[in-house]
C-alpha cells in the first residue's frame, strides 16, 4: 500500500467539519479528492460503482433518506450522479443541527436546477487541485507564504534545477504519477487528457461534443496559457485545424464545460485603487488547473520546454498560479492579476482574509529578478492602499528578502 502524502485539503476539511454539517470537495478527476475524503469518513457510498446502480436507483425513486444511513461523517463519492442526496442532507441537517455529518466529492458541477436548495449555512466547499510542489515533496518547504504575509525574514537555498522544473510541469501534480519511477510518469497527464476529451466532456448536460474540436480548443488554450486570450483567437486557431469554423455559442459551451469539469480556471483582473488615469484591462486570464494538461495536449516533453524558454516561462507561471492558489486556500486568499491599457502588468495579486494584499511577479530565470522587483515597486508607488508584501516568485534556487523589502522566493522552497 503506497504512502499517503498529506494534502493542504486535509487541514481545510478538518476545520470545516468542525463547524459545518456537510463539506463538498470539488475538483478535477484524478486530483485525489476521494482518497483524501475517505481518510476522514466512517462510511462511504461510491455512486460510480456499477454493482450498486440498481440499489441506488431504487433508493432515489422511493426513499432518498436511506442514502444517509451509516457512520458519520458519511462520504458520498461523485455525488453529482445522484444530486437528490444534496436535498436529503440539507433536510437532515435542518432537523438535527449536527456538525461534521457528511462529506461529498464531485468532479463535475451538477446541472442547474438539479437541487432544490443552495446549501447556504449547511454546506461548506473546498476546491481541490492536483498536488502543489510542497505536497508532492518537490519543494523543500523552507519558505512559508504565511511568514511572508506576516513580514518575517526568509533565507533558503534548494537544489531544484531548470530541468527539474520542466519535469514537474510535464509530470504534473497527479498523485498517481508520483510512484512511477521512469518516463511513464509523464503519461498520466496524457491519459487524463484522453479521458477528458473522449468521455468526460460529454457528461455535462449529457450533450455530445466533438472530441476533435474540443482537442483543438484545448490546444489553443495551451498555446495561449497565462494570457488573456480572446475568443476570436481561439476560433481562428480551431479554424486553422478544420475546414469549418466553430461558432461563438459552441465555443462558449466548450469553455463552460471545461470550467464545470474544473480543467481550467479564470484569473480575473483586479480592481486596485491606483493613482493612474490609465484604464484597466478587465479580461480574465485562463489557466489550466495543472500545467501538465497544456504539455499533454501539445505533446511536449521536458526537453521541448528547455529548448523553448519563452513558452517554458508561460507554463512556469501556470505552475506558480496553481501552487499559490493551493497555498492561499487556508488564508481564504484570492488570486487576481493587474494590467492597464498601457500594458503595465503584475502577474498576480494575492488578497487574504484580514484585508492584506500583496503583488507577485513570476519569473523563470534569475536574470529577470531585478526587472520584476522594480515593476513591483512601481506598482507600490502607484497604489493608494499600499501592499503588505511584494514577491518575485522564481525558478532560481535562492530565497531571501532584499534591502528594498521585496521578497525573492524560489518555487522549489515555497509552502503554505
Amino acid at each position: 500500500m503506497k504512502k499517503y502524502l498529506k494534502r493542504i485539503a486535509d487541514l481545510e476539511l478538518e476545520n470545516k467539519l468542525s463547524y459545518m454539517g456537510a463539506v463538498l470537495i470539488e475538483g478535477c478527476k484524478w486530483c485525489g479528492k476521494s482518497t483524501t475524503a475517505k481518510l476522514h469518513a466512517k462510511s462511504i457510498i461510491e455512486f460510480q460503482n456499477p454493482d450498486n446502480q440498481k440499489d441506488y436507483e431504487f433508493i432515489k425513486n422511493t426513499k432518498p433518506s436511506l442514502f444517509l444511513e451509516g457512520g458519520k461523517p458519511r462520504l458520498f463519492d461523485e455525488w453529482q450522479m445522484y444530486p437528490i442526496v444534496w436535498d436529503s442532507i440539507r433536510c437532515d441537517l435542518d432537523n438535527t443541527g449536527l456538525k461534521g455529518q457528511y462529506i461529498l466529492t464531485g468532479s463535475a458541477k451538477p446541472s442547474e436546477g438539479s437541487t432544490m436548495h443552495t446549501g447556504t449555512g449547511r454546506f461548506a466547499r473546498i476546491l481541490m487541485r492536483p498536488m502543489s510542489l510542497y505536497e508532492s515533496l518537490d519543494s523543500d518547504g523552507k519558505v512559508s507564504l504565511q511568514d511572508i504575509i506576516d513580514g518575517k525574514d526568509i533565507a533558503a537555498v534548494n537544489k531544484m534545477s531548470l530541468e527539474d522544473i520542466a519535469s514537474v510541469i510535464v509530470r504534473g501534480g497527479w498523485p498517481a504519477s508520483l510512484d512511477i519511477p521512469n518516463d511513464n510518469k509523464y503519461n498520466v497527464a496524457k491519459d487524463y487528457v484522453d479521458s477528458l476529451i473522449r468521455e468526460d466532456v460529454n457528461t455535462i448536460n449529457r450533450i455530445e461534443r466533438n472530441p476533435s474540436k474540443m482537442g483543438a480548443v484545448l490546444r489553443s488554450l495551451a498555446r495561449n496559457v497565462s494570457t488573456p486570450v480572446s475568443n476570436t483567437t481561439i476560433i481562428e486557431d480551431v479554424k486553422n485545424e478544420f475546414s469549418d469554423e466553430i461558432s461563438r455559442p459552441t465555443l462558449d459551451d466548450y469553455i463552460n464545460t471545461l470550467e464545470k469539469l474544473f480543467v481550467i480556471e479564470k484569473v480575473n483582473a483586479t480592481n486596485l485603487n491606483i493613482r493612474s488615469k490609465v484604464p484597466l484591462r478587465t479580461k480574465a486570464k485562463l489557466e489550466f488547473v495543472d500545467p501538465s494538461i497544456a504539455t499533454a495536449v501539445l505533446g511536449l516533453t521536458k526537453e521541448d520546454l528547455i529548448h523553448d524558454l519563452n513558452y517554458f516561462g508561460f507554463l512556469f507561471e501556470n505552475l506558480c498560479i496553481r501552487d499559490l492558489k493551493i497555498y492561499s486556500e487556508l488564508l481564504d486568499g484570492e488570486i487576481t492579476y493587474y494590467r492597464d491599457k498601457n500594458d503595465f502588468e503584475v502577474d498576480a495579486i494575492l488578497r487574504v482574509q484580514n484585508g492584506k494584499w500583496g503583488a507577485i511577479e513570476i519569473k523563470l530565470g534569475s536574470g529577470y529578478i531585478e526587472e520584476a522587483a522594480q515593476n513591483l515597486l512601481k506598482l507600490k508607488e502607484k497604489a493608494i492602499n499600499k501592499p503588505s508584501f511584494l514577491i518575485v516568485l522564481s525558478g532560481s534556487n535562492y530565497s531571501y528578502r532584499r534591502d528594498d523589502g521585496v521578497y525573492v522566493v524560489s518555487i522549489g522552497s515555497l509552502k503554505n
